[in-house]
């Protein structure tokens, strides 16, 4: 009962984090487009309240002007809409679902005894601190760096290299799976903290400067644009990230550090590509899509060089016997899978109940390569393989 609940809760909370997620993303998404997308306006009426940029949209039948002031308009209006709590609404959902699934089975999803062989609890210590040491080297690099000539490519080079850095550590500490979580759980963090100590404190700072009749101080605006710059081209790395931790193939590839590096540069590119594409339309200039076909490249390059290699063993593989695969099975999945323990309800401990589950753990232990659950059994090559065979060949008994 208690593994059924838990399972609510992990689904509840997965739900209600791909949701405020959506919201946060989308909300980010939105308005990038639109601060690369506004024009000046023509009106002298707008010039002369302080607008700076304007777009004419069209949506759900209706006609949409948003406009954009310099530093802030010249009277605070009565309803502003503050978009806080997309962002902190996915921290936190995302934290807690974290917590629940690889804090609270530490032994299970954050140590890989072949990757590091620790205690749970120093891993939950590592897993806290590797988050807080992303968020205070990311603020530093911005603080030192940011506000510097040429400070935004001096930022992003040095970014490039403490997240590869960051990755490389990360898949020597924990489990692969938990390591690519790991490294989106680091961005994202810095993403959220963005909104929680510099956009969200800037916007409130210039509304207590107009609340008191003093001028406005634009640094704050132009602060919080270079986060919110930055967190717009952490969305798709950490989605990338987020993603990938389900495909054990990719988490457990030789060199799978780098594997999730070219990765996330890859979608970085994509999303630059988007951004330079609001930028030219808006010059009528042509579209720069070699940014986003480099991405696309980088992912082929990737997708080839993982290409399974059967085992010089294959010609002479023991043949894939029902006999045979029951023992890979009492070997290797019976532990969690038996009649007093049914993990996810599937129970393995018969011929019967292997073949009835035979699609499911085709796709588990063959296609995805997640079971068993952090290969803690020591399922070889070789063995999924010879499941694969099997069922391939109709999982039929002997």
């Amino acid at each position: 009962m208690d593994a059924y609940l838990l399972d609510w809760v992990n689904l509840l909370l997965r739900f209600a984090h791909v949701i405020t997620g959506i919201a946060w993303i989308g909300a980010s998404f939105y308005f990038v487009f639109l601060d690369l997308s506004l024009t000046p306006p023509s009106d002298p009426v707008l010039k002369a309240k302080g607008v700076d940029g304007e777009l004419w949209a069209v949506h759900g039948g209706g006609f949409y002007n948003p406009q954009k002031y310099l530093v802030a308009p010249k009277a605070l209006p009565a309803h502003l809409h503050w978009f806080i709590w997309e962002s902190y609404s996915t921290w936190l959902t995302g934290f807690a679902l974290f917590t629940v699934l690889y804090l609270f089975n530490a032994d299970i999803f954050l140590i890989d005894k072949h990757v590091l062989d620790w205690s749970p609890g120093a891993a939950v210590a590592a897993a806290l601190g590797f988050l807080a040491a992303g968020w205070l080297v990311y603020d530093a690099i911005c603080r030192l760096f940011g506000a510097r000539a040429r400070g935004d490519l001096i930022v992003g080079v040095l970014l490039f290299v403490f997240v590869v850095i960051a990755t490389w550590v990360a898949c020597r500490l924990f489990a692969g799976r938990a390591a690519y979580l790991l490294v989106g759980a680091m961005l994202a963090t810095a993403m959220s903290a963005n909104v929680l100590f510099w956009i969200i404190p800037g916007q409130r700072k210039v509304i207590a400067q107009m609340r008191a009749g003093q001028p406005v101080d634009p640094v704050h605006g132009q602060r919080a644009k270079q986060r919110s710059l930055h967190n717009t081209y952490f969305t798709l790395p950490v989605l990338v990230s987020m993603i990938s931790n389900h495909y054990g193939w990719l988490t457990q590839a030789p060199h799978n550090w780098l594997v999730l590096v070219v990765l996330m540069l890859a979608a970085a590119l994509v999303r630059h590509s988007f951004v330079a594409r609001h930028q030219a339309l808006l010059q009528q200039r042509r579209v720069p899509w070699g940014y986003a076909i480099v991405g696309v490249a980088m992912t082929a390059a990737v997708t080839a060089a993982l290409v399974p290699v059967p085992s010089a063993t294959t010609a002479a593989a023991a043949p894939a016997t029902m006999a045979a695969v029951k023992a890979i099975v009492d070997r290797r999945c019976v532990v969690c899978h038996n009649a007093q323990v049914q993990q996810k309800n599937v129970e393995l401990d018969t011929v019967a109940l292997i073949r009835q589950h035979a699609q499911a753990v085709y796709q588990q232990v063959v296609v995805l390569k997640l079971m068993p659950l952090g290969n803690a059994t020591q399922i070889t090559d070789d063995e999924r393989a010879l499941i694969k065979r099997w069922y391939e060949a109709g999982a039929k008994p002997d």
